[in-house]
């Protein structure tokens, strides 16, 4: 079993920052791509952000430039460093963690309960 774990959601101002971290742990053998996802109100869950194990990025277009996922492979831990940050940005954000993993080495992809994201004045 693979429990993810997400921290550093909170109320920010419109313009300003905050960084989310993930943390996989559990039966984890390897993990091949940690994404970042965010749902609002009344919203689809939308992808913002992925890397995979090499390093290579993939970021919705709304967030170029001002947010970057970044990972340490030794902690099963990935990061989300948003910057000018909006109103509308404001969301539960999900990760994602996919790889293998178990006695049998079977894929998995296991979510994180969340961590709300409050962009308001």
């Amino acid at each position: 079993q693979v429990h993810v774990v997400e921290s550093g959601g909170g109320l920010v101002q419109p313009g300003g920052s905050l960084r989310l971290s993930c943390a996989a742990s559990g039966s984890i053998f390897s993990i091949s791509a940690m994404g970042w996802y965010r749902q609002g109100p009344g919203q689809q869950r939308e992808l913002v952000a992925a890397i995979t194990s090499g390093g290579s990025t993939n970021y919705a277009d709304s967030v170029k430039g001002r947010f970057t996922i970044s990972r340490d492979n030794a902690k099963n831990t990935v990061y989300l460093q948003m910057n000018s940050l909006k109103p509308e940005e404001t969301a539960v954000y999900y990760c994602k963690v996919e790889g293998r993993g178990g006695f049998l080495l079977h894929d998995f992809a296991s979510w994180g309960q969340g961590t709300q994201v409050t962009v308001s004045s």
